[in-house]
């Protein structure tokens, strides 16, 4: 057989076989790979937020993504609501630091696993344990949005790992933001149903509250238009003020 000619086209006929055969060969490996660790990254995750909710007999909802944050609620074997587990990440010292974090119905941290680090082995890579219940820097049981969830070095509450000060501060970030972009946001928005709930109970604004507010009582302040739809549904057929009278006439009837 006669030898191959050494030539820029030769070598570039064979390269391209050698990058072919090798491309497949990856493809086929990932096809197999892929689904299982796929499947262990969900089981390490289902095991993780069991672990920061303190409880193994849990119910996780779908997940949200909320702003570059996955939040998962989680509810007991009853339904009864537990709280809130949340992935979070920042920039540590060696790189991204992702942390899952649950929080009780008020914001409190009831644990916490660190999910991805390139923390250095022996210092800040100590994050997974520093951190937790009984431990130097315990935050099991702090409200992020309580007091100053910062370093002491910082003027804050929490002890920092030994020689790892950047990193502490990026674990503590990723917390803290975890609590302000998730956590926060749905306390307030249940505040904000409250407040709107109470606000109509009081027959006030029927307008802002839509047809929360018409049940019984139409407000004096409220123009026919406002409380149409509720005079004509019958809600407001036990009184009217005097503004509503030509807008529920015969409607109730």
């Amino acid at each position: 057989m006669e030898k191959l000619k050494s030539s820029l086209t030769n070598m570039l006929a064979v390269l391209t076989v050698i990058a072919v055969i090798a491309g497949g060969a990856l493809a086929m490996v990932n096809s197999v790979t892929a689904p299982q660790i796929e499947k262990i990254n969900a089981k390490n995750l289902a095991d993780g937020i069991k672990a920061v909710m303190g409880s193994d007999d849990v119910q996780v909802a779908e997940p949200v993504e909320i702003e570059g944050y996955t939040s998962y609620k989680v509810s007991d074997a009853q339904g009864n609501a537990l709280g809130c587990a949340v992935t979070s990440s920042t920039n540590g010292f060696g790189g991204d630091l992702k942390v899952l974090v649950g929080f009780d119905n008020e914001g409190n941290i009831l644990g916490y696993t660190i999910l991805q680090t390139s923390e250095t082995p022996g210092l800040g890579a100590k994050a997974d344990s520093w951190f937790q219940k009984g431990q130097k820097g315990d935050i099991i049981g702090m409200n992020p949005g309580k007091g100053n969830f910062t370093v002491s070095k910082d003027g804050g509450d929490v002890d920092a790992i030994t020689a790892s000060t950047i990193t502490s501060r990026a674990f503590l970030l990723a917390v803290k933001n975890a609590y302000d972009n998730v956590i926060a946001a749905q306390m307030d928005g249940t505040s904000s149903a409250s407040a709107q709930k109470k606000h109509c109970d009081k027959n006030e604004e029927c307008g802002d509250c839509k047809e929360g507010c018409c049940g019984n009582e139409c407000d004096k302040h409220e123009g026919c238009g406002d409380c149409k739809k509720a005079c004509k549904d019958g809600g407001c057929n036990k009184k009217c003020d005097k503004l509503e009278a030509k807008c529920c006439e015969g409607m109730n009837k």
